[in-house]
Parts: C-alpha cells; structure tokens; sequence
C-alpha cells in the first residue's frame, strides 16, 4: 500500500529517453504524456549539474547513461528508483520492483 504522503518523482531523463524511443518509432506513447503527467500532478526532476558530475563517479555496473544518471538522481534525492532492470541492484539505492 502506498503511504498517503508518497509522491510520484518522473526524472526529465526519463522524459528525455521515451522522446527518443518515440522518435525512432521503438515506444508508442501518447505525444500528450508530458502533458497528461503535469495535469496528474506528477513531480517532474530536472536534470542538474550535481546529478551530471555524480554520474562520473558511480561504480560501472551498468553502461547505459539515462540508467546511470537515474541512479545518481535517486542516490542525491535520496528517493528510490523503479525499474525492472536487476543489475541496478547492484547500486546503493533503493530499487522498487
């Protein structure tokens, strides 16, 4: 069950990386979801420079940048991470899924 004060937090990074995906016609999402994620009230994270430099210095048990960069954003907000991806366990966050 989800506590009444949890929030929804949906990095730009993952924003960013769906844009792609649609672009190269790998994801098929609605062109509305940003739209349909601001009218849900859904917390946007902006990528910043402290999320950028944590990156350089996170262990290489992952090669993919959007999951690295995920992971430093959660490890600085101190917010967890969702994803289905087990080698992110691998990362002193916490991993929901």
């Amino acid at each position: 069950m989800t506590p009444p004060d949890a929030s929804v937090v949906v990095s730009a990074a993952t924003i960013w990386e769906i844009a792609i995906k649609r672009a190269l016609g790998k994801l098929s999402v609605p062109t509305n979801l940003l739209a349909n994620l601001e009218r849900a009230r859904v917390e946007l994270l902006p990528i910043t420079a402290r999320h950028a430099d944590r990156v350089a210095t996170l262990p290489d048990h992952h090669r993919d940048p959007f999951d690295r960069l995920l992971v430093a954003q959660a490890d600085l907000e101190s917010i967890p991470l969702i994803s289905a991806d087990e080698s992110l366990r691998s990362y002193d966050v916490e991993v929901v899924w």
